[in-house]
């Protein structure tokens, strides 16, 4: 397949539902996965191994993923995490050593690229500069051999979708970068794909166009109902767009599960680790309850037992300004009992201040975050503070 000829691959599937789980998914894609049936098929994954020649070892390790059928699953993870070859290895890009790849029910592990019925987008746009937009868009159609009216209106239609029918007529190369990959998205939404696979489409755009265009990506995600498996290493973007996210280590995922319970309820260290902030604290753990600073708080499942390291959010760590306690919440002053700390910086957010603080006698470093209002008006570097975890359920590894 010549992945320059629009990065769009095509073929007939038949399609699968799947009963979404409730609250794992915001209410918009919820009707969308509920009515996926003739939208598009769901992806599995089964027992996938990939080697790379001269590699010691396996880039995906007994790999195993399911995407719903009209579903956004986003694979998270660092370099060298196996994100990519995931993505390849579905669209076909990728031999795979052992393994299934089945999309709607269909095995689909032999079959060509080119007859997999998946679009791809890239990091690189991989757009024609000779082309104007609509031409751009229309390629994909016109070596399917669809007539210029029909291609025309889809190419149109979806261009309308990304929000870019103004600019139809314009070169690619007169567009911004977040127009370009816009484009890039709606060639690769006018052949109707079954699966929308996305390899960092964001990662060469700057903040602020990344933050408006993965809103974008989404609401288009969500309008044309198509499965779609989207990778990154931003965890924000990840948080922020997708209906599951596969947490992906040495070539499997650690945990998978809507964004929520990933934060709130990570299964590992390394996905308490990897995902936001976390603090490090020492605690003695019965398996159920651990104590920290003189608190109890609530367990995960999973957390080990006897003198354990608890993961704590910044958020879930309460702060009193050692010589002014009536600056903090009546519901921080009341029974805490909590160990001293020294603030070393403050970081004004905006609506959030996180202070960056080290534990008097150890030096372990620590970091609360807490509403900008909540603030105690005290508070400078160099402060004397009581800091306590609140009894929110943490992990102990």
């Amino acid at each position: 397949m010549s992945l320059t000829q629009g990065n769009t691959m095509t073929s007939h599937t038949d399609a699968s539902s799947d009963a979404a789980d409730s609250g794992s998914v915001t209410r918009a894609a919820q009707a969308v996965l509920a009515q996926s049936t003739d939208r598009g098929g769901g992806v599995q994954m089964i027992g996938i191994d990939k080697i790379y020649p001269g590699s010691g070892s396996k880039a995906l390790d007994d790999f195993n993923l399911e995407v719903k059928p009209g579903e956004m699953v986003v694979l998270l993870g660092g370099s060298g995490c196996g994100k990519s070859t995931a993505l390849r290895s579905i669209a076909g890009l990728e031999d795979i050593q052992s393994g299934r790849i089945l999309v709607g029910g269909q095995d689909m592990t032999a079959v060509p690229a080119n007859k997999r019925g998946m679009a791809m987008v890239f990091q690189a746009y991989s757009l024609f500069p000779h082309m104007s937009a609509l031409e751009n868009v229309e390629f994909g159609l016109e070596i399917r051999g669809v007539g210029s009216e029909e291609r025309r209106r889809r190419a149109m239609e979806k261009l309308d979708l990304v929000g870019l029918a103004d600019q139809a007529a314009k070169y690619t190369q007169q567009m911004s970068g977040g127009q370009q990959q816009r484009v890039a998205l709606a060639r690769a939404l006018a052949i109707n794909p079954k699966v929308l696979l996305l390899d960092e489409p964001l990662s060469a755009l700057d903040a602020k166009v990344r933050v408006q265009l993965r809103d974008e990506i989404r609401r288009i995600q969500i309008e044309a109902g198509t499965t779609t498996v989207f990778v990154t290493h931003d965890q924000e973007e990840a948080l922020a767009i997708a209906d599951r996210i596969g947490v992906m280590n040495h070539g499997r995922i650690e945990q998978i599960a809507d964004p929520v319970t990933l934060y709130r309820e990570p299964a590992t260290e390394y996905v308490a680790t990897f995902i936001g902030l976390t603090n490090r604290l020492p605690g003695h753990s019965d398996g159920t309850q651990a104590e920290v600073f003189g608190q109890r708080i609530p367990l995960l499942k999973g957390s080990r037992t006897g003198d354990v390291t608890v993961l704590v959010r910044p958020e879930n760590i309460a702060l009193i300004a050692a010589d002014s306690e009536q600056d903090a919440p009546k519901a921080d002053r009341e029974g805490l009992n909590g160990t001293e700390a020294r603030v070393n910086v403050i970081h004004f957010l905006g609506a959030l201040v996180r202070v960056d603080a080290v534990l008097t006698g150890s030096g372990t470093p620590l970091t609360i975050q807490l509403p900008a209002g909540e603030l105690p008006p005290s508070l400078n570097t160099g402060s004397t503070v009581l800091v306590a975890p609140r009894p929110v359920p943490a992990l102990a590894v």
